[in-house]
């Protein structure tokens, strides 16, 4: 069982990183017990670290045992870190009071009561009234993002509307579009007030997307175009360039203007894949008004509703840009037929191909998003094109 399911949240944090700990300095091999009832024994000690606070993103390994010494889980057996932010409820009491003391570097043998653990409940391989030793091991510690200074900083504004401060110029060439941008970021309130940031997101080192693609809001695909690697960014978002009218309930209120501080971290120049070439081939129209050109044709089994298929795609607009790509991303998609899983054009064109088969599929907007769209990426009744290969049924109906 692994124990990053089993520490996230089932009982409220009641520790706070505001309140001054206990005990500061400690010696190793020498057990200490808080007034809690948990107990630590430092087996390495950074004494030039600093301890983490509410909000910085850890890095910790760790082996859990049960008093008898028997194994329940263990992040060395993953040979990767449980990664997680302080101070939000994703583990258990003992857990955030223990990490409350531990610097980078930092190694200790930590005992956890029942009430700092799962209590009275059992869960999974976890008796009820377990006391659990864990053995942590603190590899990183990522401080919380703070708003960027621009304090005497110049303020651009732009034709759109957009404004932005450089914050710290980056070297090199800078990202142009149809780039894949790696970026971390921050995003407020005009009041001040966080909303979101790829530091809460653990696991991720970067947000990635690619300008020009509206995979990303307006002030986004502006903003970050033009920024080179290393360059830090205030952006100053109108709300007809962030959620518009509507915002993005609950989190984004209707008409909101928006900031984000954005570092660009790198980028590297995508190859769109070449379109099929259906110069001279005959478009085949459906009596609902989708509409498919055979590209490539083969003997093999026909498509039926149920069947699970796995195929790879490149969806166009009608103007020839492209909005996906799973050739793109080296990747492909496994879906059932004919279950509602995708939109209806695809549903039907994926019942007029064979396996290994590659077709073209022109799908009325009333078979794609409809009268909506689905934004920011795909805008009100959007006729949209697909290239699709079906490499593979998997699961025959």
């Amino acid at each position: 069982m692994r124990l990053i399911l089993v520490l996230f949240l089932i009982f409220s944090v009641s520790a706070s990183f505001g309140q001054n700990r206990e005990i500061t300095k400690f010696k190793k091999k020498k057990e200490f017990q808080t007034s809690s009832g948990l107990k630590m024994t430092f087996y390495s000690i950074n004494k030039n670290g600093m301890f983490p606070d509410s909000g910085d993103v850890v890095r910790v390994h760790y082996l859990g045992v049960f008093e008898d010494g028997k194994k329940f889980d263990s992040s060395f057996d993953r040979n990767r870190p449980l990664e997680l932010p302080l101070g939000q409820g994703r583990v258990i009491k003992g857990w955030e009071e223990a990490l409350r003391y531990m610097r980078e570097g930092d190694s200790a043998k930590v005992v956890i009561p029942p009430a700092l653990g799962y209590g009275e409940r059992e869960y999974g391989s976890i008796p009820a009234n377990s006391t659990l030793t864990f053995y942590m091991k603190m590899v990183s510690i990522q401080p919380k993002p703070k708003p960027y200074d621009v304090a005497g900083l110049d303020t651009v504004k732009t034709e759109s509307g957009l404004m932005y401060i450089v914050v710290k110029k980056g070297k090199g060439k800078t990202a142009q579009i149809n780039d894949k941008a790696k970026v971390r970021y921050s995003g407020y309130f005009v009041n001040g007030d966080k909303f979101d940031s790829s530091f809460d997101h653990p696991g991720a080192e970067t947000f990635d997307f690619i300008i020009g693609r509206k995979q990303v809001i307006e002030g986004w695909e502006k903003g970050v175009a033009g920024m080179a690697p290393g360059e830090k960014r205030r952006l100053i978002i109108p709300y007809l360039m962030a959620y518009g009218e509507q915002g993005r309930p609950p989190v984004i209120p209707a008409m909101s203007d928006l900031i984000f501080d954005v570092e660009l971290v790198d980028f590297e120049t995508i190859i769109p894949p070449m379109s099929y070439d259906v110069k001279g081939k005959d478009t085949i129209t459906t009596s609902t008004g989708l509409m498919y050109i055979k590209v490539k044709t083969t003997n093999g089994r026909q498509v039926m509703s149920g069947d699970t298929v796995t195929a790879t795609y490149t969806g166009y607009f009608t103007d020839g840009s492209i909005f996906d790509s799973s050739v793109e991303r080296n990747d492909s998609i496994t879906l059932p037929v004919g279950r509602g899983m995708v939109i209806r054009g695809w549903d039907e064109g994926l019942q007029k191909m064979k396996e290994g088969e590659k077709f073209r599929f022109i799908i009325p907007y009333y078979l794609a998003y409809g009268e909506q769209g689905r934004p920011p990426v795909i805008p009100a009744k959007s006729d949209l094109i697909f290239d699709v290969y079906l490499k593979r049924i998997e699961n025959k109906n």
